[in-house]
């Protein structure tokens, strides 16, 4: 909850240049001061007021909101934190609750901003299968081509779905960081969130101190191209793991085997199982397919590698309903986190229209998600508009600015290699890998980020605590 403290203070209102007269055009941004009551500090809320279309610096005006968390220490630092989302289509404002108590803001300033398309009075949002009313449905394709054509019906008729690429969103955030006042800043996103700081880097390197990214999907991850390689790579070294692990074979034996099992009878049909209903608890009777199986998995193995053997046993002995609830659960915060449509605009013109037939075939062969997903989201953009994109939007960002990178042995959709391959364009790059999924943190990961902001550079970085890092244990019972 947050309530009002004092009154409107507007900021850095834009002037504008259109047919050689000076207008004001209402572009800026407007803040007002407030109290975060969960975490009793004070806070800015407001919104940017930018182009819709940035090239032609005319027509519809769009609103982004904009969270300033002021610094609570008595050393603050001048350079902000810029935190950015990932997805594509997650809104960085509404965040904030993570933001509010972060030990960065003992120094800094942090500031979220909702991504053009996500957020403000452009949301870009489709109404997706998956509801409490019908769990069920939540174990139905994302990518459907009545629900999207719906959509896309629905936000062309109030917004040109040509402006929402990456590009325009990173100056969008450009303007931002001037009407605050901030010279320098500091740049932090995960996953997607880690593509548009490679951007923003790219077309605003001179403000950038340090970039961390966290999980690291550079221009060279097609998305969702590399889906199904990833997440059978992170599948295969949790059951070798397993196989490895004492205390995991002990309890489930051969692994490996057991999940062989449980795909041979998806093969043959969907098992009807039950889950809990996340409000009621009740027992709800599902049907899981081989495909929704597979999703489920996927999603799962971004956040808890652990449970994986466990769930596997249970479904290879015919009890599929921990697995159906642990997806249930998954599949149902994706559904209410992203606005598809943003994604979508991002997506198809920067990622899809880059692969082929070939890369599909190649990159999904012996997956068990197969082809799947990255056919199910190119049938949608066989139909939804493209952004329109500056030249190099597909070269490497090679800026030389400090960048930290972060990835995880066990990430099923960024891993590793995506790391490798940012950091080798960038000439003041560290990349350190942990032992987790998607997403680094914890206390040595944490250290590390922190000297990177302290010293402004990747240069001397103590990253020595990671060889003590370890992903938590299996769960055996």
């Amino acid at each position: 909850m947050i309530t009002t403290l004092i009154a409107v203070v507007n900021l850095c209102l834009f002037v504008v240049c259109v047919d050689g007269q000076v207008q004001a055009d209402g572009l800026g941004l407007t803040l007002v001061d407030k109290t975060h009551v969960a975490s009793d500090t004070a806070v800015r809320v407001g919104t940017m007021k930018v182009w819709e279309n940035r090239a032609a610096q005319a027509g519809r005006i769009i609103s982004l909101d904009v969270m300033v968390l002021p610094a609570v220490g008595e050393d603050s630092v001048p350079d902000p934190m810029f935190i950015f989302s990932g997805g594509p289509g997650q809104n960085s404002v509404k965040g904030m609750n993570m933001w509010a108590t972060h030990p960065w803001r003992n120094q800094r300033d942090i500031v979220l901003i909702s991504q053009r398309g996500t957020g403000g009075d452009n949301n870009l949002w489709c109404d997706l299968l998956g509801s409490d009313d019908n769990l069920q449905s939540y174990l139905e394709p994302i990518f459907l081509e009545e629900i999207f054509r719906e959509c896309l019906d629905k936000l062309s008729k109030n917004y040109d779905l040509t402006q929402y690429g990456t590009a325009n969103a990173m100056d969008d955030i450009n303007d931002v960081r001037a009407a605050l006042g901030y010279d320098k800043i500091n740049l932090y996103g995960g996953s997607y969130g880690s593509r548009a700081e490679l951007e923003y880097i790219r077309r605003h390197s001179e403000t950038v101190r340090t970039a961390i990214l966290n999980s690291v999907a550079p221009v060279s991850f097609i998305n969702p191209l590399y889906h199904a390689w990833g997440a059978q790579h992170a599948l295969d070294l949790i059951l070798d793991d397993c196989a490895l692990d004492p205390d995991c074979s002990g309890a489930f034996g051969d692994v490996r085997a057991s999940y062989n099992r449980v795909m041979a009878v998806l093969d043959q049909g969907a098992v009807m199982t039950t889950v809990g209903h996340p409000q009621t608890g009740e027992r709800v009777e599902v049907e899981l397919s081989k495909e929704s199986f597979g999703d489920a998995l996927r999603i799962m193995m971004y956040y808890d590698r652990s449970q994986i053997p466990f769930l596997v046993d249970q479904a290879s002995k015919g009890n599929f309903s921990p697995f159906a609830d642990q997806g249930i659960r998954s599949e149902r915060n994706i559904r209410r986190a992203l606005s598809l449509g943003m994604l979508l605009c991002v997506t198809c013109a920067e990622d899809l229209d880059r692969i082929t037939e070939e890369m599909i075939v190649v990159e999904t062969a012996n997956t068990f998600i197969g082809d799947g997903r990255v056919r199910r989201q190119l049938a949608m953009c066989a139909f939804w508009p493209r952004s329109i994109l500056p030249d190099d939007a597909a070269d490497p960002v090679t800026r030389d600015v400090p960048v930290l990178l972060l990835s995880g042995i066990y990430d099923p959709v960024t891993p590793p290699r995506w790391g490798v391959e940012a950091a080798s364009h960038l000439p003041q790059s560290l990349h350190v890998v942990g032992p987790y999924s998607h997403g680094q943190g914890g206390a040595c990961i944490g250290s590390i980020m922190n000297q990177v902001l302290e010293l402004g550079t990747v240069e001397g970085v103590d990253v020595s605590c990671v060889e003590g890092m370890e992903p938590a244990p299996f769960r055996v019972q």
